[in-house]
């Protein structure tokens, strides 16, 4: 029986509008700065949101909208019940707390005076002269009156149903309000992607009808019916582009594997630890898919330090007990070493050679090592996208396995296995909720392995506010007495990832004469030379430093048992997923660990940070993290839409549209060939394959 879609609206008016007859999608492709009032400084702030072209614009989907709030007098407030308050301007004044911009405006009415403050909104303090009028939104807290919204003169910023965007501490709603108004009469270009009769079937409004809605609302239900149009259009694209995809791999033929042999066997003998009961019903969905002719395309997710590398590197010694070769792709340098000196000392144990290849090395290395991948002498080649550039050539390419296969491009993933059909595991430690994994990887088969081993204790994740850093640090050092080691997590700043290197090694000088004067303090980021990384990294997990500064480099793959305090500096500033990956580094051993996760005040950082930092003291289940991600975030922003290139989803909550996958699936199948609808899976194909890595 065939899904019904259901909207707010019953029955399908008498009558519709006429689709363009002529839909002009390239319009859509017309960059950010032919809209009016978009200058290089608002350009760049809105590529820092993805917002280059219009139809990104009309895509950044409100993530919700302005409620209804009483206007009342100054005299009137109480308690933090949300007001808007008409007001004049006495005086501003603007002052800085480290990075944290606050400006302070005495605003009055005829029934008394109270401060009125906003958070990193510097362009802001020259509009506020004495006698401007205001209306502002906000709450009464400790700082007076924090403004949530306003606007000067007569406003529309407080109107029920208003949007609210997305946005950076930089870019105010109202750039972004007038912005969308001025890119939605291009509404129209793309046409009507679905034919009347599906339209008519589930009283579906026109797409164009749905953008419009979207980003002016009259009621709550509208911007949901409009919403859930776009998001069974996006979802329609997406699921003929993966049937599309699946046809295409089904094609293929890749050599079937023989059963499990000697060589499995003894890996399993030579490993320090039992594989868990989640390890071995992966390895049996592997084994079942080697054993085919149709090249596997598994998914193989885990959080962090489940176990996943055991898993791979079983999968990769099954093509060598065959008599071929596997590969490991990784996205960084050092998370390919880091595979390279846990794989290494096993493998030579069990007499396989290991090759490891990144665009860093000597001319001279590199053609070594191409030299014994072509001849077959290596069985096991890891390495970075380098594995993937033409003059690599495998003597007999059986399994590749690409890790944290979400920060490679498709192009890059589908290279590897370009011309060569091999067996693809494709492993991730950024957990997703099963229904977006089955939703975005629809062409891949998913394992998972939830559970860490049993001798690890849950890290315990604490809030420090920045007044009491001090503390924080008292703490790292008492681990430090104890003969552990520990982290400090530099916070993101904006630049070039020269200037985050400077930042680190700024921070690592401070701390060595500062808080951390009496130990040994090392630095690594992702500018230091490879010799000076890996040294760096040797010294941290032989011991040999106390402390390690460091960027985001150590995100993934980084693994000292040794370690079990880690300190994040302004973790307002990082994404949930990002700050569960970053904790994963400690706990990785018997010990109790900790994670201190060091913020500005909740007053003074946006709501979704709030969020993030809830989240991560609430629980360390990455998966049950994945969740409350999607609700923050959205989904196609937790998988990264430029990383994986058939997951840009941007209207679809998929726990609560899950009738509209259905839907989509339905329609997939029956609307192969519309010009429309191939026209959009041509050109998300096109997109996709032309991002690389981020």
């Amino acid at each position: 029986m065939r899904a019904t879609v259901g909207f707010a609206g019953d029955e399908a008016p008498a009558s519709w509008p006429a689709t363009s007859s002529l839909p002009r999608p390239e319009v859509l492709d017309r960059p950010v700065g032919t809209l009016p009032g978009v200058g290089p400084a608002i350009r760049r702030r809105l590529a820092k949101l993805g917002l280059r072209t219009v139809g990104d614009v009309l895509a950044h989907r409100p993530r919700r909208y302005e409620s209804a709030a009483e206007e009342r007098t100054i005299a009137e407030l109480f308690g933090e019940d949300e007001a808007v308050l008409d007001v004049v301007v006495r005086r501003a004044a603007a002052r800085r707390r480290g990075r944290l911009h606050i400006l302070t405006a005495h605003v009055r009415d005829a029934t008394g005076e109270i401060r009125a403050t906003w958070f990193n909104q510097p362009w802001l303090e020259s509009k506020l002269v004495p006698g401007t009028r205001l209306r502002v939104r906000g709450k009464r807290n400790r700082f007076g009156f924090q403004v949530s919204s306003f606007d000067i003169g007569d406003a529309i910023e407080t109107a029920d149903f208003a949007p609210v965007y997305p946005s950076t501490a930089d870019l105010a709603q109202k750039t972004l309000r007038a912005l969308t108004e001025a890119a939605l009469p291009l509404a129209r270009a793309v046409g009507e992607p679905l034919p009347a009769r599906v339209r008519l079937g589930g009283t579906l409004p026109l797409r164009a009808d749905a953008v419009v809605s979207l980003h002016r609302p009259r009621s709550e239900e509208e911007a949901e019916d409009a919403r859930r149009r776009l998001a069974l259009d996006e979802l329609l694209t997406l699921q003929l582009a993966l049937r599309r995809r699946t046809v295409e791999r089904e094609a293929l033929v890749a050599e079937a594997l023989p059963q499990p042999g000697a060589l499995t066997g003894r890996y399993r003998d030579v490993l320090p630890f039992v594989l868990t009961d989640a390890q071995e019903s992966a390895i049996a969905e592997i084994d079942a898919d080697l054993g085919r002719t149709t090249p596997m395309q598994r998914l193989l997710q885990g959080d962090v330090g489940s176990g996943k590398t055991a898993v791979a590197l079983y999968t990769l010694l099954r093509a060598v007990e065959a008599g071929r070769q596997g590969a490991l792709m990784a996205p960084t340098e050092t998370l390919a070493e880091q595979h390279f000196l846990t794989i290494e000392g096993l493998c030579a144990e069990l007499g396989v050679r290991v090759a490891l290849l990144t665009s860093s090395l000597r001319a001279r290395e590199r053609r070594t090592v191409h030299q014994l991948v072509a001849s077959g002498d290596v069985g096991i080649a890891l390495g970075t996208h380098a594995l993937i550039q033409r003059e690599v050539e495998f003597a007999d390419l059986a399994v590749a396995v690409v890790d944290e296969q979400h920060r490679f491009g498709v192009e890059q993933r589908a290279a590897l296995a370009e011309a060569r059909s091999p067996h693809v595991l494709h492993m991730t430690a950024t957990p997703i909720p099963r229904t977006l994994a089955l939703t975005v990887y629809g062409d891949l088969a998913v394992s998972e392995i939830a559970a860490p081993p049993a001798d690890r204790k849950p890290i315990v994740t604490a809030r420090v506010t920045e007044e009491r850093s001090a503390e924080a640090y008292t703490r790292l050092r008492r681990h430090l007495d104890e003969g552990r080691q520990a982290y400090v997590v530099c916070p993101l700043v904006e630049g070039s990832e020269t200037t985050i290197a400077h930042a680190a090694e700024d921070e690592a000088a401070r701390l060595r004469t500062g808080e951390l004067r009496d130990y040994r303090v090392g630095c690594v980021h992702g500018r230091l030379k490879t010799a000076d990384r890996r040294a760096a990294m040797a010294a941290f997990t032989a011991g040999e430093l106390d402390v390690l500064v460091a960027t985001t480099v150590i995100e993934v793959g980084v693994d000292v048992p040794n370690a079990t305090i880690m300190i994040v500096q302004e973790a307002d500033r990082f994404g949930l997923a990002q700050l569960h990956q970053l904790r994963g580094r400690v706990g990785r051993g018997a010990e109790q660990s900790y994670c201190l996760l060091i913020s500005r005040h909740r007053d003074e950082v946006s709501e979704p940070a709030n969020e993030r930092l809830e989240a991560m003291v609430a629980t360390t289940d990455g998966f049950e993290l994945a969740e409350r991600d999607l609700e923050i975030r959205g989904e196609g922003q937790l998988v990264g839409a430029r990383q994986s290139g058939l997951t840009d989803l941007r209207f679809t909550r998929l726990r609560a549209d899950r009738d509209l996958l259905e839907r989509a699936k339905e329609l997939a199948a029956e609307l192969e060939g519309e010009p429309i609808l191939e026209a959009a899976v041509a050109r998300l194909l096109g997109e996709a394959e032309h991002v690389g890595e981020s």
